[in-house]
C-alpha cells in the first residue's frame, strides 16, 4: 500500500487516501482480523506524520474495522457476525427494490454490459484469481443500481457491508461457490432481459440468500470472528 505520487500535501486528503487503502486491505483480508497495527510503521510506509494516520484509523474504528485497546494496542477487528448480518439485511432489502426498478429502465446495451461482467467473472474463475472476484461482483451489483436510477443506493450499501465483505472473501475458496454465484448472476440478467420484475426479484433473493448461507458457515470456524455475546 502506497499513496499516489500526486497525493496532496493536505493532511485531510492524505487521511482520506490512507483510510481508503487501509479499508480495502482490511475488507480483502490483506490485513487479517486480529493483526496488530503500528501507527509508526504506517507513518513510515505512507511517508506522513501521525495526524493523517490517526484520522484514518479513527474512521476505521467508527466502522468497527479497527479496535483500539488502551495500554495494549491497535488491531484489525475480528469480524462481527451480528454486524455482517445487519449489513446483509439492509443490502437485501435495498437490492430487491433496485432490481425491480431496473426492469423498468434497463436497455439492451446495459444488458450487454452486465453480460460482459459475467464473462469477466468466468475468466477470473478460470484463472483462479479468486481474491479479484469481489471487485467484479461489486461492479455487477453497482451497475444494477445505476440501471434502477438509484445510483446512491449502492453507495449506501457499501457503507454497511464491510464486515459482510470480509465474510465474502473468506467464502471465496469454498469449492463451487463462486461458480454458482456466477450462474445466479446470469439468471438475474436473463430476468432483466425479459423485463420481468417478479422473476428478477426472485433471482436476486435466491442469489443473496444462498450466498449468505455459505458465508454464515464460515462463522463456525471462528478463527477470524468475534464470539457472540451471551
Amino acid at each position: 500500500m502506497n499513496l499516489p505520487k500526486e497525493s496532496s500535501d493536505r493532511p485531510i486528503q492524505k487521511a482520506e487516501q490512507i483510510y481508503g487503502l487501509l479499508r480495502e486491505a482490511i475488507v480483502r483480508l490483506a490485513m487479517v482480523p486480529g493483526a496488530a497495527i503500528s501507527e509508526k510503521e504506517l507513518c513510515a510506509q505512507f511517508g506522513v506524520s501521525r495526524t493523517p494516520v490517526r484520522e484514518a484509523l479513527k474512521r476505521l474504528v467508527d466502522e468497527d474495522l479497527v479496535d483500539v485497546f488502551p495500554h495494549s494496542g491497535t488491531y484489525v477487528s475480528k469480524i462481527s457476525y451480528e454486524v455482517a448480518e445487519e449489513g446483509f439485511v439492509i443490502r437485501r432489502a435495498l437490492e430487491i427494490e433496485s432490481i425491480r426498478r431496473a426492469t423498468q429502465f434497463v436497455s439492451d446495451p446495459q444488458i450487454a454490459r452486465l453480460d460482459a461482467l459475467i464473462a469477466e467473472m468466468r475468466d477470473i474463475l478460470r484463472r483462479g484469481a479468486l481474491n479479484d472476484y469481489i471487485v467484479v461482483d461489486d461492479a455487477f451489483h453497482s451497475a444494477i443500481a445505476e440501471i434502477s436510477r438509484y445510483p446512491r443506493m449502492w453507495k449506501f450499501i457499501n457503507l454497511v457491508k464491510a464486515h459482510l465483505d470480509r465474510m465474502r472473501q473468506l467464502s471465496a475458496p469454498v469449492p463451487g461457490h463462486l461458480a454458482e454465484v456466477t450462474e445466479q448472476h446470469a439468471a438475474i440478467v436473463r430476468a432483466l432481459e425479459r423485463r420481468n420484475a417478479d422473476q428478477a426479484e426472485l433471482a436476486m433473493k435466491i442469489h443473496l440468500d444462498a450466498s449468505f448461507a455459505v458465508m454464515s458457515a464460515m462463522y463456525e470456524d471462528g478463527k477470524f470472528f468475534k464470539r457472540k455475546e451471551l
